[in-house]
């Protein structure tokens, strides 16, 4: 390696540590920033508690702290801000949250009332709209863990990520989504049905190939790897499988390092065959007998259509399969209001067999594209 090697080295690794030290300063004066809204917001309350009940008064106090607060420290204490920051309190105030999945944030303070925040100001300002209380937590927990921006936290919003994974999961699993996230300990926890595909801006065309569909794929991997969820890693597209003189290719094929297994990926643009799934079969066989290392776990094998039949993948995979899934993909945002209805009825229908002493599960098929 010559010098000027050496300094281009040096110059990148540098320049990497720098630019990660600026962001983690960025993200501390974000949070601290939270806390002191907070606290502002504690303020308002109670000088509103202590003064006059009348709705004049509380207007005249915003507005006199709004004036006097810009005038000092500039932009961003208007009064409809400080609305927004007595807002913020009322709702965390009494909103309580676990630590377990915020551990790699051991540290942070503590407000008055024991909350610790996680995420900046614009995170909070979003999910102070989500009023179901399990939901706000999912999304926060999520969002921490994950290192969401604000705009991924739309995007999986918009995208009813939380009904989603509700849908396929009891009542004790939906639960355990508002306190913990999203956890994956078994191969079907990585799996969503649907897959919410409407980044890729997908035209609505019988004449789209599947080597399209992977194109733009490949071209957003950013956010597929995001709509896919947590811990994969992208490894390749057509790896090619070889048997004697017959070559398959398959078409994506990820690592998820949580389950420290393959993910195979398989797109199909129209309906959902026996034959397709019969084809991924062979495939996690040959990953799991030619390619994954002993103290890998067993490859999960995902068939992604268009048009899934339940019937299909029930009558041509075995019982107690683990490995092989069939999901759809939409090329438009569901309905969120479709998928709260879906999980009212599967709650319903789960209090319906728990009266029969049977466990219900959720319904986990469904149509809900987004009409125009």
């Amino acid at each position: 390696m010559d010098e000027l090697q050496r300094v281009d080295e040096l110059y990148e690794r540098v320049s990497l540590l720098i630019e990660r030290s600026r962001e983690r300063a960025r993200t501390a004066i974000n949070v601290s920033m939270v806390y002191a809204y907070f606290e502002i917001g504690r303020m308002i309350v109670e000088v509103e508690q202590g003064g006059s009940r009348r709705a004049e008064y509380g207007k005249a106090v915003l507005k006199g702290l709004a004036q006097r607060l810009t005038a000092r420290f500039g932009r961003g204490y208007s009064e409809d801000n400080l609305k927004l920051m007595r807002r913020f309190y009322l709702v965390y105030s009494e909103d309580e949250i676990g630590e377990t999945p915020f551990t790699k944030f051991k540290g942070l303070p503590k407000t008055s009332t024991g909350r610790s925040f996680y995420l900046s100001w614009s995170h909070y300002l979003l999910l102070m709209r989500i009023s179901n209380v399990e939901e706000r937590h999912f999304y926060e927990i999520e969002a921490a863990r994950n290192g969401w921006s604000l705009s991924e936290l739309n995007r999986q919003r918009d995208s009813s990520l939380y009904e989603r994974l509700a849908l396929s999961r009891d009542r004790d699993e939906v639960w355990r989504l508002s306190q913990e996230g999203q956890v994956v300990e078994r191969p079907e926890d990585l799996v969503k049905d649907p897959y919410v595909l409407e980044f890729l801006g997908l035209p609505e065309s019988p004449g789209l190939s599947e080597s399209e569909l992977e194109s733009r794929i490949i071209a957003q991997l950013e956010t597929f790897l995001l709509e896919m969820g947590t811990g994969f890693t992208f490894v390749e597209r057509q790896a090619r499988l070889t048997f004697e003189e017959d070559h398959f290719y398959v078409d994506l094929v990820f690592f998820n390092r949580i389950l420290r297994c393959f993910v195979l990926v398989d797109l199909k643009m129209g309906k959902l065959r026996h034959q397709d799934i019969g084809q991924m079969q062979m495939y996690v066989n040959y990953y799991d007998r030619k390619v994954k290392l002993p103290d890998e776990a067993p490859t999960i094998g995902i068939v992604l259509c268009k048009d899934k039949k339940d019937s299909v993948v029930e009558m041509t995979l075995p019982e107690g399969r683990q490995h092989i899934f069939a999901s759809a993909y939409q090329t438009v945002l569901p309905r969120k209001e479709d998928l709260v209805r879906l999980l009212e009825e599967g709650e319903s229908l789960g209090l319906a067999r728990e009266h029969s002493s049977t466990r219900g599960r959720l319904p986990t098929r469904y149509n809900c594209e987004r009409t125009t």
